[in-house]
């Protein structure tokens, strides 16, 4: 869903760069509030992994291929104002160095892929708590429920989008059919994805998982045939794996999954992709700002080996996002702890 220049006119991308600031800004102090010494380490690893597994496209149906947005679980790992910042470097990473999503059109990304996802997912999986048992079944099943539905809900944020300032004259009823109607099957594998990893993670560490904070239920004793609180443990319970561990393995897997495990992703167009061909979208499509990037279209310059340039291309944005995101967490909780009063 990584909307290319000239997809949509040049006043709708710089209103949609307006409200992509102004969130941008608003999440840059939500996430003083998220990033504390267990959030901050893993939110610049959750940036470097959703971007690893956006390059593993897999098949949906009639040669449409889907791939994770990451808005869900970002904000189900690591909080939603940290979870908008998560996504919003990765699409950074991914227009500057890669030439993915156009530059014109960041702020319509951001708006789409980060803010719309990351809000109507949070959304639904803290609904979700307050009626489902308090379990780590119920944060997995939330989490599926939440991603299924931040897929669509984008779809039709892009449709809206196109309808305000398409540069192409398509019935707006058939974009909107034809986007929503593949995105939900895109949604599904969104699902599978965000459920599994949220399931791993709160597993071995559910005091690391965002969502899953208060999860455990303080236990209660009968005293003089009234029920009262029991007092808290004076030793804490000790962790399954380490926090250490944890990054150590989560970054290893991005790194294979985007150097290797990429190579094997489906090479049908993506469901926006589809769409703009099918029904003409694209027929003012720009050449991207980035185009003569080392690393554009996910290959290394000079490199003739297929495989070897992808692999290499995506450890490189691995890296780089990694450090990217790790940088820009680490300066928003020193912003924090600086901060007289700050909470």
């Amino acid at each position: 869903m990584h909307v290319p220049d000239g997809f949509i006119d040049a006043p709708t991308s710089a209103a949609t760069a307006v409200v992509a600031a102004g969130a941008l800004a608003v999440s840059l102090r939500g996430a003083r509030r998220e990033l504390d010494e267990r959030t901050a380490p893993l939110a610049g690893l959750v940036a470097a992994f959703v971007f690893a597994v956006q390059m593993l496209n897999f098949p949906v149906a009639a040669g449409t291929s889907g791939h994770l947005l990451g808005g869900a679980l970002a904000a189900i790992l690591v909080g939603p104002y940290t979870g908008v910042l998560c996504v919003s470097v990765v699409l950074l990473m991914q227009g500057i160095l890669f030439a993915d999503g156009g530059l014109t059109a960041l702020g319509v990304n951001i708006t789409d892929m980060a803010i719309v996802t990351t809000v109507v997912a949070y959304a639904a999986f803290r609904g979700l708590l307050k009626v489902l048992p308090r379990s780590r079944r119920s944060v997995t099943g939330a989490a599926f429920v939440a991603a299924l539905l931040s897929v669509p809900a984008a779809a039709v944020a892009f449709t809206l989008l196109y309808a305000v300032g398409g540069t192409t004259d398509v019935a707006i009823g058939k974009v909107a059919g034809a986007m929503i109607g593949v995105h939900v099957l895109i949604g599904v594998g969104e699902a599978a994805i965000t459920a599994l990893t949220v399931g791993a993670v709160v597993t071995v560490r559910p005091d690391l998982v965002y969502g899953a904070r208060g999860l455990r239920q303080g236990l209660k004793l009968r005293v003089h045939g009234a029920l009262v609180d029991a007092p808290e443990p004076t030793a804490p319970v000790a962790a399954r794996t380490s926090r250490r561990a944890l990054w150590i393995s989560g970054l290893v897997t991005s790194l294979v999954l985007a150097g290797f495990v990429s190579f094997y992703a489906s090479g049908s167009p993506d469901g926006l992709e589809k769409v703009a061909h099918d029904h003409g979208i694209d027929a003012k499509t720009k050449e991207h700002a980035s185009a003569g990037s080392p690393l554009a279209d996910y290959g290394v310059e000079d490199v003739s080996d297929a495989r070897l340039s992808g692999g290499l291309a995506g450890v490189i944005g691995v890296g780089t996002t990694v450090v990217a995101g790790s940088a820009v967490f680490w300066a928003v909780r020193r912003r924090r702890t600086s901060t007289p009063g700050a909470l």
